[in-house]
């Protein structure tokens, strides 16, 4: 299988593997998928550096994000793949939206707030309302997500919000 072909291939298993929140074992699911792809992306990046979309195409590009955006429990993959991901934006070859997504990822990741507003959680412990993680001067928010080609951030915690509604918490009994 070439590489186009192995990220959409992995990409799949990433969504399929998130389908149904609900599912007693979601995580599980997850984070198998993730540990396969998080160590198959490495060697990639390794051997070849960041899949470009002249490479690999648009879609498969996309695919290569995704993999690195849920690399989480390899913080230090996310931190490599960032300046190679830049690298492929300054030259017209990724998408500068996946750019902003994967730096507050590595920056949340260092403890340090976010830059674009990409990242939520809920609280409390997953059941609550969804929120922003931290956001530098926000003040400036919407510029720096414009200059990245993201929408407004109350546009975009909106939609969030609509997506991911409080869950209630399971019964202990």
């Amino acid at each position: 299988m070439d590489l186009r072909e192995e990220l959409l291939a992995r990409a799949k298993r990433d969504r399929e593997a998130r389908t149904d929140i609900d599912a007693p074992d979601i995580v599980e699911r997850m984070r198998a998928v993730d540990s396969e792809n998080t160590a198959w992306l490495a060697t990639v990046i390794d051997q070849q550096g960041w899949p470009r979309r002249s490479e690999v195409g648009a879609e498969a590009a996309t695919a290569a994000w995704l993999l690195a955006q849920h690399a989480d429990r390899d913080s230090g993959l996310q931190a490599r793949c960032l300046p190679l991901l830049a690298e492929a934006v300054a030259a017209g070859e990724a998408d500068p939206g996946h750019l902003a997504y994967l730096t507050d990822r590595v920056r949340r990741a260092a403890g340090q707030p976010q830059l674009y507003g990409t990242q939520f959680w809920q609280v409390p412990a997953g059941t609550g309302p969804l929120v922003a993680q931290p956001i530098e001067d926000i003040e400036h928010l919407d510029e720096r997500r414009q200059a990245m080609g993201l929408g407004p951030f109350a546009e975009y915690e909106r939609l969030m919000q609509e997506e991911y509604p409080p869950r209630p918490r399971p019964d202990p009994t």
